[in-house]
């Protein structure tokens, strides 16, 4: 049994991530990254806002967020997830580690998900 999800080409996998960064679909990133199916960016995310995830409602077509905050999770203030829902997404907080799983995961099952990550320090 193939326990590895296969993932349709040009999408983008979360490779690898560390303190230091993340790999995804071999480009190295130095910082916390917005991780999409067919796009990752560099995400200026160190203050959780509905301003800072505006790059996630512009891109359109996103439905679940992962969010990974760090290390550890924790809860995510009710006004910024009402702004998400607001435009039809709904946002799930996890550790980093979850959060990069968890989108690998949902990518191959051709979910309309995107992860916004916070490096695991």
């Amino acid at each position: 049994m193939e326990l590895t999800p296969l993932v349709p080409a040009g999408r983008q996998v979360i490779e690898r991530y560390a303190a230091s960064g993340f790999r995804v679909s071999g480009a190295v990133y130095a910082g916390p990254v917005l991780v999409f199916p067919d796009l990752t960016m560099l995400w200026a995310g160190a203050e959780l806002t509905a301003g800072s995830l505006v790059p996630v409602v512009a891109h359109g077509g996103v439905e679940l967020l992962l969010l990974g905050l760090g290390r550890h999770m924790a809860p995510v203030a009710a006004g910024l997830r009402a702004a998400l829902k607001a435009s039809g997404i709904v946002v799930e907080p996890m550790d980093t580690g979850a959060a990069c799983r968890t989108y690998n995961v949902l990518l191959a099952e051709e979910r309309r998900v995107a992860a916004a990550l916070l490096l695991p320090i």
